[in-house]
């Protein structure tokens, strides 16, 4: 029997009540109605449940799924997801007089940028998912703790495997021995699709405009948590920003935040620019603290664009705090990972606060914790590249994200595919596996050249 993830009304309550919780609403008269009708008490992992719900139970889920969305929130003011709104809660926000958008990056710097966010997904992939124990303790056995390079079965004791197994999708095209390429990820599907709006639409798209991308090049199986709900909802009828509000209860995760790089690679030196670029994006998908991340990114990589800029990566992210609402629970999330990566020497030490701070709370993949882990990752390497990578990607949660969030910040800052270590870009052999339009096989200078195009029109 097929039984489709991330969509099923029995599915999505669990995670909507914790959703409501960190949000400001007030959920437990709900979570009562929910668990006193047999439903299950936390959210279910992946999403889906074994076995399918009752009629009776499936409709209840989606009555209460319509009463979450009603309830008031007590962040709201300080949480919008319109950009009007937003712009007015930031007195930092960068305005026309920062310069407005510089000439576009060269194409080798634009290179070393995909290079380092395929490097850092490649890098975060065998480990998706596992504990922080698991990651240290597999890396460990191999002599690679504090990381360096690509992760390794060789000599890995088999309890140690029994008990932190591999990410079973990727072990076999993303440990060091069987990397033969850039394998498919989301994390690079996304950016393909950015470009793909860019060139058919200018800079000028709508939230529809990307809307109408997707579902012409994206494959639905390819979709996970909110994009797939929201392509769901697209197929149902409903039109952006609904798409990202009705029945989605992942519209604070990392979705969009992965899709951020190339708003931020084609507004060079205009952080506004790429945020609200990102905004246009993301809320087709998300909302709120979901949304910000994205344009934190954009804005972070605009900054790093710029050819003549001081490719200074604590700037770089001062320039993204000034696109996020001060108040909001991802500013302040991020505000506390750069000071934890200031003040502790040992990055391990900033993990575990972060951990002590986001874990029981958070879902994995939320937005909130994982920006916060790539602002503290990239401030306690300053910019430098392995650093930066194989500290997002130390940090757990959602580790190919992070790594590839990352690696592209960091891969910009060096300037070249050349600054790159060898160790890292060979193994990609300047090829990318996806199944978006017609990019696959792609190399990575290609990609860079297409960019850049973008990058320099008016």
């Amino acid at each position: 029997m097929l039984r489709l993830t991330w969509v099923q009304p029995e599915d999505l309550i669990g995670h909507e009540l914790r959703q409501a919780a960190q949000d400001g609403r007030e959920p437990s008269a709900v979570a009562a109605r929910w668990r006193a009708a047999g439903g299950p008490e936390a959210p279910l992992t992946a999403g889906a449940s074994p076995t399918p719900a009752s009629p009776y139970l499936r409709l209840l889920a989606t009555d209460l799924l319509d009463e979450l969305a009603d309830l008031p929130s007590t962040l709201a003011d300080a949480e919008p997801t319109d950009l009007t709104t937003i712009r007015s809660l930031c007195p930092d926000w960068p305005g026309s007089g920062a310069g407005g958008r510089a000439r576009a990056a060269h194409p080798a710097a634009l290179e070393a940028a995909w290079l380092g966010r395929a490097v850092g997904c490649l890098l975060g992939k065998p480990v998706e998912k596992l504990p922080l124990t698991g990651i240290r303790d597999l890396a460990r056995a191999t002599g690679n703790w504090p990381l360096t390079t690509y992760f390794t079965a060789r000599g890995v004791p088999e309890d140690l495997l029994t008990r932190h197994p591999w990410n079973r999708r990727s072990a076999t095209t993303s440990l060091a021995e069987n990397i033969d390429g850039m394998p498919e990820d989301d994390d690079l599907n996304y950016p393909l699709l950015a470009l793909l709006v860019l060139r058919r639409h200018g800079r000028a798209f709508t939230t529809a405009d990307v809307a109408r991308v997707w579902l012409d090049e994206l494959p639905a199986g390819r979709t996970f948590t909110a994009e797939r709900v929201a392509y769901r909802n697209l197929l149902s009828g409903l039109e952006p920003p609904r798409t990202a509000r009705h029945h989605n209860p992942f519209r604070e995760w990392i979705g969009a935040l992965i899709r951020a790089d190339v708003h931020g690679w084609t507004n060079p030196g205009d952080p506004a620019a790429a945020a609200e670029q990102a905004h246009r994006d993301a809320t087709l998908t998300h909302t709120a603290n979901g949304v910000y991340a994205a344009m934190f990114t954009a804005a972070v990589i605009a900054v790093a664009a710029a050819p003549d800029g001081a490719h200074d990566v604590h700037a770089c992210l001062r320039a993204g705090l000034g696109v996020v609402p001060p108040r909001s629970r991802l500013a302040r999330a991020v505000r506390h990972a750069i000071q934890l990566a200031r003040e502790h020497a040992d990055f391990a030490t900033v993990v575990d606060l972060l951990h002590d701070t986001h874990a029981a709370t958070h879902h994995w993949v939320h937005a909130v914790p994982n920006t916060a882990l790539i602002a503290a990752a990239l401030t306690h390497a300053d910019g430098d590249f392995t650093g930066s990578v194989c500290r997002a990607v130390s940090g757990g949660w959602d580790t190919d994200s992070n790594g590839a969030t990352a690696g592209s910040v960091a891969g910009l800052l060096a300037g070249s595919p050349r600054a790159l270590p060898e160790r890292w870009t060979a193994p990609l052999k300047n090829r990318l596996a996806t199944s978006v339009a017609d990019f696959n096989g792609s190399g990575f200078d290609s990609l860079a050249r297409l960019t850049h195009l973008e990058a320099s029109r008016p």
